[in-house]
């Protein structure tokens, strides 16, 4: 399976994938306030979510897309980080002073953003701005959503395979919809591989604000509790809690299923790398380049661009040369992949 930087080719000539993608808004030198209006090295910045750069997942996803837009387009570009216990009037006078300053676009990354999107995109009609994982109906925003419960029924193909005990885990960080959305696809795929297999799963905090997605030794305390109640394979969405949840596995020789980025190739798990048999992946980086380009191209996306197997905006790593010596695992993905593609499975959101 190929891995899905893909996507940066093909994100923005999908129009089929936009429920609206008309045009609106300007190149990044058209930014909407006078303080920044006309200065053509300002270009895209992004707005962390809890946990911020280094979760080694989906935050560092996005500085991937940024990353890149920066090396291509040659501009000046932001990237912010969240503070402690913020409020959504923190997050207005972020993107507000990222907005002055003449950045365009402007990616708020997490669902987290999304009132306060609707505010200051209003204010600012000439700049373009993203939202990844929620939607916010507004004329110059891109809401860049993505298909995480096809990404996750392959990850429980995958731990249906590899389970030797007939147990897995699931570890959310928060108990919200995004994550019911990962928990229901893994479970699908459990189950439609191998009914035998248990599933256990817990989810970390009721809300954000309680350090759900930003606090490895919850995560690691889950895992713990799962391995000791007999699970081989954990698999986590949870954000910088996630490194728990593999340190954890990984502590007990079991099996971890990273998510968002390639986890098995972060440099800050290396040292347990060996058991991370795969991650679900959620191509991030290039639904934030992917915007960076077509403000660069004089051609903003705008209204939902959805994200998913079909374009390879989702998937699953294969970086762990064990994934291929776990017999009828990948055989059983790439099938499960196919299904997916043409309609033959249908995956569940809740």
């Amino acid at each position: 399976m190929r891995r899905i930087s893909k996507l940066t080719r093909v994100a923005v000539g999908v129009a089929s994938l936009a429920l609206a993608a008309t045009a609106c808004g300007g190149t990044s030198s058209e930014a909407g306030s006078s303080d920044g209006e006309g200065d053509s090295k300002k270009g895209l910045a992004i707005a962390y979510d809890i946990g911020g750069k280094g979760d080694q997942s989906f935050n560092d996803a996005a500085f991937s897309g940024l990353d890149k837009a920066k090396k291509e387009f040659g501009y000046e570009t932001a990237d912010i980080e969240p503070t402690e216990g913020e409020t959504d009037a923190d997050k207005v006078q972020r993107l507000t002073s990222l907005a002055k300053q003449g950045y365009n676009p402007i990616v708020g990354i997490g669902f987290a953003y999304g009132p306060a999107m609707t505010e200051v995109a209003k204010k600012y009609p000439k700049v373009s701005f993203g939202i990844v994982d929620s939607v916010v109906e507004a004329d110059n925003v891109a809401s860049l959503v993505f298909a995480e419960n096809e990404a996750s029924y392959l990850a429980g193909v995958a731990a249906a395979k590899a389970t030797k005990t007939n147990t897995v885990g699931f570890v959310g960080g928060v108990d919200i919809p995004l994550i019911h959305k990962f928990e229901a696809g893994y479970k699908q795929g459990v189950t439609d591989t191998n009914p035998k297999v248990k599933v256990l799963s817990q989810y970390l905090t009721q809300t954000a604000e309680e350090g759900g997605f930003s606090s490895p030794d919850k995560g690691k305390a889950a895992a713990e509790s799962q391995l000791e109640k007999n699970a081989d394979v954990v698999y986590q969405a949870a954000g910088l809690s996630g490194q728990g949840v593999i340190e954890a596995a990984a502590t007990q020789k079991k099996w971890a299923i990273g998510v968002d980025s390639d986890q098995y190739e972060q440099e800050a798990l290396a040292k347990f790398k060996n058991y991370i048999l795969t991650s679900a992946l959620k191509d991030v980086g290039g639904a934030v380049y992917a915007l960076a380009k077509s403000v660069e191209d004089g051609k903003p996306l705008t209204g939902v661009q959805t994200f998913d197997l079909k374009v390879d905006g989702v998937g699953l790593s294969e970086t762990n040369p064990e994934y291929a010596k776990i017999a009828g695992l990948k055989d059983a993905v790439d099938k499960a992949k196919a299904a997916i593609i043409d309609g033959t499975i249908k995956v569940k959101t809740e």
